[in-house]
C-alpha cells in the first residue's frame, strides 16, 4: 500500500446495510465505495495529487495510482531474479550490520567482480564476444578454469553448448542486477533492526544458515545508529577507539531480542527440552487448519445455521468415513440454507438454472454437485460428478474439507452472518465500555479515600476518645471496603468471560522462536501448533506437556517471551480443558473395551463404539 507522506495509509471500510437501490460512488483503482459527492471528490483529489511514496521502491512525488502500479512493477521485477543471484544476495545480505544504502553498494560491487554458478555474463569465444552462463567452477590450481555454457540469443536463453575458459576470458559489462532492485529484493526478503534477517522459508528454500554468526550472538560488531565511520583516523584516535571498544564489548546485551539472535548464557536457568508433537490425525496434516476453520465457524454460528454443537473429533471421524453421514449432510445443508435464503449469488444461479430453491436433507448432494459446477477451482470442480452419482463418500477428505472450506467463506458473506458479527462487535464494544468505566470510578474512589486520609488531623490528648467504638467502626469499613472490592473483581471476572464468549475470530496465543503458531480453542482440550509454513500440525492434550512446553520457552527471545505471557495468562482454562478431555478419552476408551468385550458374545454392532459417536448425531436446532 502506497505511503502518504511516507506514513502508512489505511483505506475507508465499505458501509454497512446498503440499498440496493442506493446511489453510490466508488474509485475504480481503490474500490472505495462512498455514499457523499462530496467526500468522493475529496479523497480522489487527495489520490491525485504527488505527495504519495512507493512503498517498495521508494519512489517518491507519485500519485497514488502511479504508487501501486510502482510498486507492482517492483514486486514483479525482483522476484523474477535467477535463483542463483538470489541465493548469492541472500547470503551476503544474512545477519548484516550495515545500513540499506551501504549494503546495496557492496552487494552491487561483490556482483561486478564474483563469479559464481549461475551468473550470466560475456566471454571471448573464436575472437568474439558471447553471452554464456557459469556452470561450474573447476579447480586447477593457480589457473582459474570456468565451465561455460553459451546461451543462444533472445528470450528463451536455452544452453546452446558447452567449453571450458579461463578467468582472463571473462568479461563484464555491467553487474546482472541494479542497484533499484538490490534495494526492493532486500527489503522484501527480510526482517531488519539491528541486523538484517531474512524470512525463515527463504533461508529453508536456498539452503542459507539461521544461525547467527558467533561474533553477533554475543553482541559483537553491531554499529551504534547515529555515528558516522570514518576512514581517516590517527594512531590516537585508533588507541582511544581500541579502549572504547573494550569498554563496549562489556556492555550487556538489552534483552528480549529477536529469539534466533539469543545464546545460551552461563547464568541462564536450564530450559527443559520441549515435548514431541501428537500428529496422530485421521486427516492429512496439512488439511487439520481447515478443518479447524470449518468446525470454529459451525461453532460459532450454530444458531444462526441451525446446527446443533458437535466435537472436533466427530467432524474428524465424519470426513474420513467413506460413507454419507447424517453428520455431514447437516453440515452441507444448513450452509446451503444460508446461501439459499441470503438471494445472493448462489440463489441466483439456481433461480436461473431453474432449480428448487427449498432444499431437503434427501436432495443436498445436488445442490452440492452444482456449486462445484459453478466454482472456478478445478480441483473442486472435478468432483462434481462423483457427488451427483452419490459417491461423495470416496472423495478424499482433504477435498472434502477444501469443499466445505470453499463453502464457510461463501457464507460468512451473507447477511445472516454479517448481522450476527456486527451485533457481537457491538456487544464487546459495550462490555469494553463497562469495564472502562468501573476502572475510572475506582481510580476516583481511590483519589477521593487518598484525600480523606491527608484530611485526618491529630486529635488532643486530652479529648476522651472511646477506642473500643473506634477500633469496631475501623474494622467495619475494611469489611465494606473488602466486600466492594471483592464484588468489583467478580464483576470484571464476568466481562472478561462475557467477552471471550463474544470472541468472532479465532486468534494465535504466539509464535515459538521458529515462527510455529499456537492456538488454543475454548471447545477444545489439545493445544494446537502449527509450522511457521502452514503445512505441518500437532498437538499437545496433556497438563504435564503445557508445563514442560512453557519450560522450554526462552524469555530472552520476543517471540518466545510473548507467548509464554499468553500461556501463563491461559493457564488455567488451558490446563483445564486438558484435563476435561483427558478424562473424556479414558471413559471412552473404558466404553470401546467394554463394547469389545461384549461383541465377542452378542455381536454389538460397530456404531456403538465412541469412535463412531457421529453417526448417531442429531440436529436438535434443525427447524426445517
Amino acid at each position: 500500500m502506497p505511503l502518504l507522506n511516507k506514513k502508512p495509509f489505511s483505506l475507508l471500510e465499505p458501509p454497512k446495510d446498503l440499498d440496493p437501490e442506493q446511489t453510490v460512488f466508488q474509485i475504480r483503482f481503490t474500490k472505495e465505495i462512498f455514499l457523499d459527492y462530496q467526500e468522493y471528490v475529496k479523497r480522489l483529489n487527495l489520490y491525485r495529487q504527488r505527495v504519495w511514496t512507493c512503498k517498495v521502491s521508494g519512489k517518491s512525488n507519485l500519485t497514488f495510482e502511479e504508487a501501486l502500479v510502482s510498486e507492482h512493477q517492483a514486486m514483479e521485477k525482483a522476484q523474477n531474479l535467477p535463483t542463483e543471484i538470489m541465493a548469492h544476495v541472500l547470503r551476503m545480505t544474512q545477519y548484516s550490520t550495515l545500513g540499506l544504502i551501504e549494503l546495496v553498494n557492496k552487494i552491487y560491487a561483490a556482483l561486478q567482480e564474483d563469479v559464481f554458478e549461475g551468473i550470466e555474463l560475456h566471454a571471448k569465444k573464436d575472437d568474439a564476444e558471447a553471452p554464456c552462463k557459469i556452470l561450474k567452477i573447476l579447480d586447477s590450481g593457480d589457473t582459474k578454469l570456468y565451465e561455460v555454457g553459451w546461451i543462444r540469443q533472445g528470450k528463451s536463453k536455452t544452453v546452446i553448448n558447452t567449453s571450458v575458459v579461463k578467468a582472463t576470458d571473462l568479461i563484464r559489462r555491467r553487474a546482472p542486477v541494479s542497484r533499484n532492485i538490490l534495494k526492493l529484493l532486500i527489503r522484501d526478503s527480510t526482517s531488519h533492526s539491528t541486523l538484517w534477517i531474512i524470512h525463515e522459508h527463504l533461508a529453508k528454500k536456498y539452503g542459507i544458515s539461521m544461525e547467527p554468526p558467533n561474533g553477533i550472538m554475543y553482541g559483537e560488531g553491531l554499529q551504534k545508529k547515529g555515528r558516522k565511520r570514518h576512514d581517516c583516523v590517527t594512531t590516537e584516535d585508533g588507541r582511544k577507539k581500541s579502549k572504547k571498544d573494550e569498554e563496549h564489548a562489556c556492555v550487556p546485551i538489552k534483552y528480549p531480542i529477536d529469539d534466533l539472535l539469543v545464546s545460551p548464557a552461563a547464568d541462564d536457568p536450564a530450559l527443559l527440552k520441549r515435548p514431541p508433537l501428537v500428529t496422530d490425525f485421521g486427516i492429512p496434516r496439512n488439511s487439520v487448519g481447515d478443518l479447524l476453520m470449518v468446525w470454529d465457524f459451525c461453532l460459532s454460528f450454530g444458531r444462526v445455521l441451525n446446527l446443533y454443537p458437535f466435537s472436533l473429533a466427530d467432524l474428524e471421524n465424519a470426513i474420513c468415513h467413506k460413507e454419507s453421514n447424517v453428520l455431514i449432510v447437516e453440515i452441507h445443508s444448513a450452509l446451503f440454507r444460508l446461501l439459499i435464503e441470503d438471494d445472493g449469488d448462489y440463489f441466483t444461479a439456481l433461480q436461473t438454472n431453474k432449480r428448487k430453491s427449498k432444499l431437503s436433507s434427501e436432495k443436498w448432494a445436488e445442490y452440492l454437485s452444482f456449486f462445484l459446477e459453478k466454482t472456478e477451482i478445478e480441483e473442486l470442480s472435478c468432483n462434481s460428478g462423483a457427488v451427483r452419482r452419490g459417491y461423495y463418500g470416496l472423495i478424499d477428505a482433504d477435498i472434502k474439507l477444501k469443499i466445505l472450506q470453499e463453502l464457510v467463506e461463501e457464507a460468512i458473506t451473507t447477511d445472516s452472518i454479517r448481522e450476527k458479527l456486527s451485533e457481537r462487535v457491538e456487544q464487546q464494544q459495550a462490555l469494553v465500555a463497562t469495564k472502562r468505566e468501573i476502572a475510572r470510578k475506582e481510580r476516583e474512589e481511590k483519589n477521593k479515600n487518598s484525600k480523606n486520609e491527608n484530611n485526618d488531623v491529630v486529635q488532643d490528648g486530652n479529648e476522651c476518645v472511646d477506642e473500643q467504638g473506634k477500633g469496631k467502626e475501623e474494622s467495619d469499613k475494611r469489611d465494606i471496603s473488602a466486600s466492594k472490592i471483592e464484588r468489583k473483581l467478580h464483576l470484571v471476572r464476568h466481562l472478561e468471560t462475557e467477552k471471550a464468549k463474544l470472541s468472532i475470530r479465532a486468534s494465535p496465543l504466539g509464535k515459538d522462536r521458529h515462527y510455529n503458531r499456537y492456538w488454543f480453542f475454548k471447545r477444545e482440550g489439545r493445544l494446537f501448533v502449527e509450522s511457521s509454513d502452514c503445512k505441518e500440525w500437532g498437538y499437545y492434550n496433556t497438563k504435564e506437556e503445557l508445563d514442560v512446553l512453557m519450560s522450554s520457552l526462552n524469555v530472552k527471545g520476543i517471540r518466545e517471551r510473548a507467548l509464554k505471557l499468553q500461556l501463563e495468562k491461559f493457564y488455567n482454562s488451558i490446563s483445564n480443558a486438558l484435563e476435561k478431555r483427558l478424562k473424556e478419552i479414558t471413559h471412552k476408551t473404558s466404553l470401546e473395551e467394554a463394547v469389545l468385550r461384549r461383541s465377542t458374545r452378542v455381536r454389538a454392532q460397530p456404531r456403538d463404539s465412541p469412535s463412531m459417536a457421529f453417526l448417531k448425531y442429531v440436529n436438535k436446532w434443525n427447524e426445517h
